[in-house]
């Protein structure tokens, strides 16, 4: 099938501030950060949207980092009583907007992490994810700095690292770089995360940002992510996962239909839910979609949860990209299994996905392989790292008959505040005699900011 795969590098491409502007933001995803001067006894870092004033200080007499919410007749002042002190003056303090979410940071040294010292859900009090409330949002230039920028906000960590494709399924490449969807991680869970499209020299660790996709719901803007991009003739697929506004209730999977050019730039879709038949028993949610067309017939792999969190693969058959979908079969002895991706190979096409921990055992930690009709026909060589890492794989075109994979792992980031969500860690596997030992060499975590 595929050969053996071995770890080549392994990075983390944190970046707070990712678009810089001042205003003019689309969706609910914004950062502000500054360099502090000590010689200031306070400094705030705050957005404004009309008559709400949302803002990070930090207090340097009393050492502590507090988030403000002003509203029309009242403010509302947060603090984490075990992660608002500081012990000794931060370097950098930093505010941040993701999806209903407001954070604000600490970093200690010039080269150090970002620590999330308190946080918020704002929507609690005021809607930022409404156009309306965004078409008026703009950064307050703050004082007392010794520097500072702000835009749109970037990512705390890469997960869901997905090819973009043409229809037929081969790899998107444009200028010698392959492109790539990740879910680009805030400070928690689904809600706070984004999809961000990347550029990638394949086998390498060359991983540059490119565009940002956001999608408009029910009359808001989410952060919906778990994608992939399908360039399909003239026109681009988009299919995402309704994750931006998870609240253990239900996911979906949306597609939308596009001439625009999805690889630069900033972008809000409005996309229509895919109508999946629907397996035996309960049914929670959907996700994971990958969208293939193969000897004329279209097939989706997906991921269909009975319960949050007990999930399996699934894969339909259509004569079109949008259906109607007939189910060929689920894979009913997984638990936790998830990430699945279509690929030809030498033996033909297979569905590869990701078995977590969670699986009986036997069925953990592993990349198994099926067939078109859900037959499991074999298992990726590859190691397997933390959390349900996918394996998103290509050919590398200089040398077609080795392979690359891009992946992650569960690797958090931001201290103990933002919990469950913040992976991970890009990991880069790669076939053949042109594997090195230079894991150790590109394995500090890299930043941007």
């Amino acid at each position: 099938m595929i050969p053996p795969l071995a770890l080549v590098h392994r990075f983390r491409p944190v970046q707070l501030v990712q678009h810089e502007r001042l205003s003019g933001f689309r969706a609910p995803f914004v950062a502000v950060e500054a360099e502090l001067d000590p010689a200031a006894p306070s400094t705030a870092l705050s957005l404004r949207s009309g008559d709400t004033l949302l803002s990070a200080i930090h207090d340097a007499r009393r050492r502590r980092v507090r988030l403000e919410v002003h509203l029309p007749g009242a403010t509302q002042r947060i603090r984490s009583r075990r992660h608002g002190r500081v012990r000794a003056m931060p370097v950098a303090l930093a505010l941040t907007l993701t999806g209903r979410w407001l954070t604000a940071w600490t970093r200690d040294t010039a080269d150090g992490p970002w620590t999330a010292r308190c946080k918020t859900a704002v929507t609690d009090v005021v809607e930022v994810r409404d156009p309306a409330f965004l078409h008026s949002l703009a950064v307050v230039e703050p004082q007392g700095t010794a520097g500072w920028r702000a835009g749109t906000f970037g990512q705390v960590g890469l997960r869901d690292l997905h090819v973009v494709t043409y229809a037929d399924g081969s790899a998107y490449v444009r200028d010698g770089r392959h492109y790539v969807t990740a879910t680009q991680a805030g400070p928690g869970f689904a809600d706070t995360a984004q999809t961000g499209v990347w550029s990638w020299r394949a086998g390498t660790d060359d991983l540059r940002p490119e565009a940002l996709l956001w999608w408009r719901r029910d009359g808001l803007v989410h952060g919906d992510h778990a994608v992939h991009l399908v360039r399909d003739g003239e026109a681009w697929r988009a299919l995402a996962s309704t994750w931006g506004d998870f609240a253990r209730t239900r996911v979906a999977i949306t597609q939308v239909t596009t001439a625009t050019d999805l690889l630069t730039g900033e972008h809000v879709l409005e996309a229509e839910e895919v109508d999946l038949p629907r397996p035996p028993g309960a049914q929670k949610g959907v996700w994971d979609p990958h969208l293939v067309c193969i000897d004329g017939a279209w097939h989706l792999s997906w991921v269909t949860a009975r319960r949050f969190f007990d999930f399996r693969p699934a894969l339909a058959r259509a004569a079109t990209p949008t259906g109607p979908w007939e189910l060929v079969g689920v894979i009913e002895d997984r638990t936790a299994t998830e990430g699945g991706v279509i690929v030809e190979t030498e033996e033909g096409w297979r569905l590869l996905a990701s078995d977590g921990v969670d699986n009986r055992r036997g069925l953990r930690q592993r990349y198994p392989a099926f067939d078109l009709e859900l037959r499991e026909v074999g298992a990726l060589d590859a190691p397997y790292g933390s959390n349900i890492p996918w394996p998103s794989v290509v050919r590398l075109h200089d040398v077609p008959s080795e392979w690359a994979m891009l992946t992650f792992d569960g690797t958090e980031y931001g201290g103990p505040l933002p919990g469950y969500g913040t992976h991970g860690d890009v990991l880069v596997l790669r076939s053949g005699s042109a594997q090195s030992s230079s894991v150790a060499a590109s394995s500090s975590a890299r930043t941007s900011d």
